[in-house]
């Protein structure tokens, strides 16, 4: 018996029942052998909870192109990004993005996301999250302005930008949504866990920091401490005005400099973002409240949240020729907007899911039919797929993460199977997510190793089997 056939056996084993759930011993050997593992023998982590849903959904999918696809990406992360270890007897956790050898708050954040709800009965899991945790409160007290941190003090990356930059920062992109991130995972953490032991003096003086930096960016008297110039032939990689951005009214809105993306602004009120931060200084004020029994920290998080909400009802919105009321992508208050959505989350498509907007709000469906439409720049409809991309890789460029986003936030199980059908049909053999693939042609893509989109995939599939599961139930 080959090695192969031995570990499919095993894992058969594990599941018990999943013969029950309509799985073909004989048609998973077959799978096994066309569809070999993609994943390494030498995992950086390894989670018994993961490994067990693992099993049970390659057990479920009748679709084994669709179910290998799961067993790569789902762990990818785990097997290959997180650096996990015990520091002064506390986790820590350091998570590169995959190819690039460095950890964003935001792509940290999102990567192990998926990981949450299974956190409660898988122990090690649950320490190697607190770790994340407690690493992303220390770089947000290292650098509130930094989107991409090192590992330690050693400097690289984008060292010769002109900005403040220190032995311990990759980049120093200002992008509202490095802060939403972490609160976002801490938050869900807690609430999963019912442990607030990383939620520490540590986390209490990084929130205050992250409250902070949201008030100095409404620029409200100057432009405060943050300004941003790279050397480079790329516009959106550098500042205007100085290093500041283009000129704004301060209407109450917080500036983001940088796009998800990282990618600059046009306009620096990211309104996907400001949504963000409502949301997480909301959250920020439940944890003040909960855990640090601080209601001086809980109504400054409150009293900014409402400004921000406020200001986002004056100026977030405009009214389309053709959709009616949406939501701008990027406006200035002097009564500029940019129409425009990106595949980076935070999007506007993304909303649903990332700020629990109401799928049936009249303006979210307004602002979904405009950002799935050629009437955004940034659509692209081809022969391969269509999808949403963005100036980060040029034109024609289709992101799984927009596709994935499309799929997660949607209420009509014909655009799910549509999204799964496309996502299937990307990897161009590889049994992976890519950063961004040619609309035409998906052996044309960018980035090998983006351990994000893959995770993210991951969440994906188990959301609709969770909710829809006999949507699954089918040849892709």
């Amino acid at each position: 018996m080959t090695l192969a056939r031995r570990q499919l056996l095993k894992s058969l084993a594990l599941v018990g029942s999943g013969i029950g759930l309509g799985f073909n011993p004989i048609q998973g050997l077959a799978a096994a052998e066309v569809f070999p593992s993609k994943r390494p023998l030498a995992k950086k982590f390894t989670s018994k909870a993961v490994e067990e849903t693992i099993q049970v959904l390659k057990a479920f999918l009748p679709d084994k192109e669709l179910a290998w696809l799961f067993q790569n990406c789902y762990p990818n992360t785990l097997d290959t990004t997180v650096d996990f270890e015990i520091k002064d007897g506390k986790p820590d956790t350091f998570v590169i993005t995959g190819d690039i050898k460095a950890m964003w708050l935001r792509d940290s954040s999102a990567q192990v996301w998926p990981y949450l709800s299974l956190a409660a009965k898988d122990g090690e899991l649950q320490r190697l999250l607190e770790g994340v945790l407690r690493r992303q409160a220390q770089c947000i007290l290292i650098d509130p302005y930094a989107n991409a941190f090192n590992k330690g003090k050693t400097g690289g990356g984008w060292k010769s930008d002109r900005t403040e930059m220190k032995p311990e920062l990759h980049e120093r992109k200002w992008e509202i949504d490095s802060l939403c991130y972490p609160v976002r995972l801490a938050y869900g953490y807690w609430k999963q866990t019912g442990d607030a032991l990383p939620l520490d003096e540590t986390w209490k003086k990084a929130a205050q920091r992250i409250v902070a930096t949201f008030k100095q960016q409404q620029r409200k008297d100057d432009n405060g401490p943050y300004k941003f110039q790279r050397n480079t032939e790329v516009p959106t990689d550098t500042l205007p005005m100085g290093g500041y951005g283009n000129p704004t009214r301060k209407i109450g809105l917080i500036h983001s400099m940088f796009r998800p993306s990282d990618d600059a602004c046009t306009f620096p009120f990211l309104i996907p973002a400001n949504l963000f931060a409502v949301r997480s200084l909301f959250q920020l004020e439940e944890m003040a409240l909960s855990v640090w029994k601080d209601q001086t920290l809980a109504n400054e998080c409150k009293y900014l949240a409402l400004e921000v909400q406020q200001a986002l009802e004056q100026y977030g919105t405009v009214v389309h020729p053709v959709y009616g009321k949406i939501y701008a992508y990027e406006v200035d208050g002097y009564g500029n907007a940019l129409l425009m959505d990106d595949a980076n989350v935070p999007s506007l498509l993304s909303l649903p899911y990332l700020v629990g907007m109401d799928p049936a709000d009249a303006v979210y469906k307004n602002t979904r039919a405009f950002v799935l439409s050629l009437d955004n720049p940034f659509f692209y409809l081809g022969s391969a797929a269509q999808g949403i991309g963005g100036p980060h890789v040029g034109a024609d460029m289709v992101w799984p993460l927009g596709i994935i986003m499309r799929g997660m936030t949607s209420v009509d199980s014909s655009e799910v199977t549509q999204c799964i059908k496309m996502l299937k049909a990307s990897h161009a053999g590889t049994g992976f997510m890519h950063e961004a693939f040619h609309k035409n042609n998906p052996k044309e893509f960018t980035r090998t190793w983006f351990a994000w989109a893959n995770t993210l995939f991951g969440e994906f599939i188990l959301k609709v089997y969770h909710e829809n599961p006999q949507l699954l139930q089918q040849q892709f």
